[in-house]
């Protein structure tokens, strides 16, 4: 055998070691999980499931596999997804609190206008025994099979933008037609101030703002551009955040109660990284879609604190509205307010403490 012939063997000879390694890397992993997003790849829940993929995979040695499902490719919507979560043919699944609200109506709290003042409030709220508590609940509403992993942001902050005019006072909101989703609370709120609530599929929305159907819409301001609704006519954003866009990311807890303790500190470390990615996603990208939006003929309107007041007091009838129809309403009402006000403490101690 020559020089170059056993050259020649001993890279193939390596490449097949490496090649094998690789399968066996794969092979060896004792847990997978296929994760779904009824989103896309621009999306903030792409963004955190790209760095749980990567933190559970590498923390444990290759022993948990996660494999990602952008879309419909699993299930298509909220209902279906939680069921799929229930019978074990997906691991984890992400949902807004409208997402979810048909099986599970107190998550709707997390939507309640007004109640979380910022993101500091919201991230420290969502962090603690809040989310706690809704595990409990939705482990125990769905026979221990769907349990609560975390919450965290899913695209900023929720604004009302309109076709018509700028919206200063909950009076410039009567009359117009603003976009929801089915769920009954964010219908409620737009009645509350004044306007007419119209169900839209969201796939439907551009075409509905250029005909008319609808004249608003309660968005992110990354969904607004993402979306391209400016050259549909959205050109008034009023800055009132009246809702945190929480996403609540869910696990088969039968999946995740087969795994040995070390391996789930993991994938609760994992989440929390997800939580933080997720915070932070929607406040890099809103940078360039608040410019993108004024580049676009755009008006943004920041309330005052005494406009934020008249908005707050004019959505009251939307708590009465939860405390009376939902169950435990009252119950979640006073734990989400308790724990905003428990952080506002928090954070002005923090506040007294570092500006002194």
């Amino acid at each position: 055998m020559n020089k170059t012939t056993k050259l020649l063997m001993s890279t193939i000879l390596g490449a097949s070691v490496l090649f094998g390694a690789g399968i066996t890397a794969v092979q060896a992993a004792d847990y997978k999980l296929r994760a779904v997003a009824n989103s896309n790849e621009n999306d903030e829940d792409y963004d955190g499931l790209v760095v749980f993929k990567d933190f559970v995979e590498s923390r444990s040695n290759g022993k948990v596999e996660v494999e990602l499902f952008i879309g419909t490719q699993l299930c298509a919507n909220g209902t279906e997804c939680l069921q799929a979560v229930e019978d074990g043919s997906v691991d984890i699944y992400i949902s807004t609190a409208g997402g979810a609200a048909n099986m599970y109506p107190y998550v709707q709290v997390l939507d309640l206008p007004y109640v979380l003042s910022d993101d500091r409030i919201a991230e420290t709220v969502l962090s603690g025994d809040f989310t706690r508590e809704m595990r409990k609940a939705i482990l125990k509403d769905s026979d221990d099979k769907i349990r609560l992993m975390t919450i965290g942001n899913t695209g900023g902050w929720r604004n009302f933008a309109n076709t018509k005019r700028v919206v200063k006072t909950p009076a410039d909101m009567k009359g117009l037609k603003i976009r929801t989703v089915v769920a009954d609370l964010p219908q409620e709120l737009v009645k509350a101030l004044g306007a007419s609530p119209t169900p839209i599929p969201w796939p439907e929305l551009f075409t509905s703002f250029q005909t008319g159907v609808v004249e608003g819409s309660k968005n992110g301001i990354t969904d607004i551009m993402g979306m391209k609704f400016p050259e549909a006519g959205l050109k008034n954003v009023t800055l009132d955040g009246h809702a945190y866009m929480s996403a609540l990311w869910y696990m088969s807890n039968e999946n995740f109660l087969k795994m040995d303790e070390e391996t789930r500190k993991v994938i609760v470390d994992g989440f929390d990284a997800l939580q933080q990615a997720t915070f932070a996603s929607p406040k890099r990208k809103s940078i360039k879609a608040y410019a993108d939006f004024k580049k676009a003929g755009g008006n943004l309107y920041v309330p005052t604190p005494a406009d934020k007041a008249a908005f707050k007091a004019a959505a009251q009838p939307v708590y009465t509205w939860f405390k009376k129809s939902v169950k435990d309403g009252e119950k979640w009402y006073a734990l989400l307010s308790s724990e905003a006000a428990k952080a506002e403490k928090e954070v002005a101690a923090a506040h007294a403490a570092d500006i002194n």
